[in-house]
């Protein structure tokens, strides 16, 4: 009795240990994949309008890539980097860092991202329900600028852009969570 007690403990412990490792490890290499860059890329990457890249597009000093849709608040573009076919960044014209600077005063502004971007996809004739629709939270960000990522169909993903992409988790939010969360946020 002893022993399958023991056996049983091990196996619990074993279980749990079996699960963190690889979600640590899991952490470790998406932190990593963000982190480290090139030296081009971090003189892109700064926060300051003058000389970040997403705004230097999105008002059309900085070309290719060709806007796809245009309007006021925001344009959307193909991503340089797709992880499926269809693969469509949405960045306001207005320079954020990230999801974390924005407050409650921005749930019209990502209501509208997320809605372009439905109605950019769905004139594609993307099928929106096997479409990817978020934001990479920091530090998961590829660039200091707010982007939202579309992405379908989820079936031509990479196993690691799955994982880069994987809603939910703590690294990447659906466009209706981070409304949910902003919703929630002090204004």
């Amino acid at each position: 009795m002893c022993y399958k007690k023991s056996d049983s403990s091990f196996r619990k412990y074993f279980k749990k240990r079996f699960i963190c490792f690889p979600l640590a490890f899991l952490t470790l290499c998406l932190f990593v994949k963000y982190s480290l860059k090139t030296e081009n890329e971090n003189d892109y990457n700064d926060s300051s309008p003058s000389k970040c890249l997403f705004c230097g597009i999105a008002s059309g000093r900085i070309t290719p890539p060709k806007l796809e849709f245009e309007n006021d608040e925001y344009v959307i573009f193909k991503d340089i980097k797709p992880a499926a076919t269809y693969h469509y960044l949405a960045i306001p014209k207005q320079h954020f860092d990230s999801l974390n600077v924005l407050n409650k005063s921005h749930v019209g502004l990502v209501e509208r991202m997320q809605n372009g971007m439905i109605q950019f996809l769905a004139s594609k004739d993307v099928d929106i329900s096997k479409s990817v629709i978020g934001f990479h939270v920091p530090p998961f960000i590829s660039q200091k600028h707010l982007h939202l990522h579309g992405i379908s169909p989820v079936s031509e993903m990479s196993f690691s852009d799955r994982i880069s992409f994987m809603i939910p988790s703590f690294w990447f939010k659906s466009a209706n969570s981070a409304i949910e969360s902003l919703q929630h946020a002090d204004p």
